[in-house]
């Protein structure tokens, strides 16, 4: 399958407009969600189930690969991904306002480098249309995977109000989220980094503590764990405020990292937007590894996981969890199952 998708499959995907390729891959999707008999069949096949199901921040896993946010936008295909080998979902980012994103052309591939720059900023349909969207899905009740929502601030929306916005989007979404990842850390939105400095860090995430809090209360609903989405490109002082944060609010833990805005020396990659892929790796594993040296919260890994090897140097550096986006687009439709079994094997486990 992984020579179909190599030699026949992504040649001709990789000629057409990156974009357009999405939204073909989107559609086929949503038809593999839409057919419970198939897309039953191929969890049974595909989803590779842990001996022991991984437990992290109140929420069990039954495998250790994810899909990271970015890809399922706008909630559409999140269901069909188990059917792929993914043992959770991250679906966004989701803002309080519908958006466009940024102007086109913004996704540039490098596939000799296994990268890809993104300029997207944020194109979705909005909180309350998503939140429509999970309620009317029958897979809702019987998912067979976590789901996580990440949620981020609308472009139209000052700085100074993104607790508010990121507030609305909590609270359309909450009764859908197995846990929420809060986005602080895209390049692409004007300013949206500076949340991740202590101070605006502290507001937002009291904010949306207290938010849970009153849901919690109010409706007698669980508690629903935050995790926050950094940047790469934070100083070690930087992360360390930022850890002193998660601690300090007893927030759910970590996802690391989101795109950089560095490039390597002497490359021809598009300079606006975030790199991502096999070149941050690296960058990705560092910030991983001195988060879990100075923390004991969960961190989910992301960033340039492209092989076994990669992923199991995440796990040695800390990480309870990985999540993939650029190998999923680089590798095959697939290429999460075939890591979560080779991640078995490597531990010497019997594959269920």
């Amino acid at each position: 399958m992984d020579f179909i998708y190599e030699k026949l499959v992504r040649p001709v995907f990789f000629r057409q407009d990156p974009e357009t390729v999405h939204h073909l891959a989107v559609k086929g999707l949503q038809c593999l969600g839409a057919i419970a008999p198939l897309r039953a069949a191929m969890e049974k096949f595909n989803l590779v189930r842990d001996e022991k199901p991984t437990e992290a921040f109140g929420v069990k896993f039954p495998n250790k690969i994810g899909l990271a946010a970015g890809f399922d936008k706008d909630a559409l295909v999140w269901r069909a991904m188990p059917a792929l080998g993914f043992g959770h979902v991250e679906i966004g980012t989701v803002t309080c306002h519908d958006q466009a994103g940024n102007p086109k052309p913004r996704i540039f591939r490098y596939p000799k480098d296994e990268a890809i720059v993104n300029f997207c900023g944020f194109p979705n349909d909005g909180a309350e249309t998503i939140a429509e969207r999970l309620s009317k899905s029958r897979a809702q009740k019987t998912k067979k995977v976590p789901l996580g929502i990440n949620i981020g601030k609308s472009k139209i929306t000052p700085i100074e109000d993104a607790a508010q916005d990121y507030i609305f989007s909590y609270n359309k979404l909450a009764d859908f989220a197995d846990y929420f990842t809060v986005n602080v850390s895209c390049p692409n939105l004007p300013e949206l980094r500076k949340l991740q400095s202590k101070g605006d860090l502290e507001r937002l995430m009291s904010a949306l503590k207290d938010a849970d809090a009153e849901r919690a209360e109010k409706f007698g609903k669980a508690k629903v764990p935050f995790l926050v989405k950094i940047a790469p490109d934070l100083t070690f002082r930087e992360i360390d405020d930022v850890i002193e944060t998660v601690e300090n609010l007893g927030l759910g833990g970590i996802v690391a990292t989101n795109t950089t805005t560095s490039r390597p020396e002497k490359s021809a990659y598009e300079t606006r937007g975030g790199l991502s892929g096999s070149p941050i790796f690296d960058k990705s594993r560092e910030v991983v590894a001195y988060i879990c040296k100075n923390t004991k919260k969960p961190v989910i890994a992301v960033g340039g996981i492209s092989d076994t090897e990669r992923a199991a140097k995440m796990f040695d550096a800390g990480a309870c969890l990985v999540q993939i986006y650029s190998s999923f687009i680089f590798k095959g439709p697939f290429f999460a199952k075939e890591l979560a079994k080779s991640l078995y094997w490597r531990s010497g486990a019997k594959w269920l």
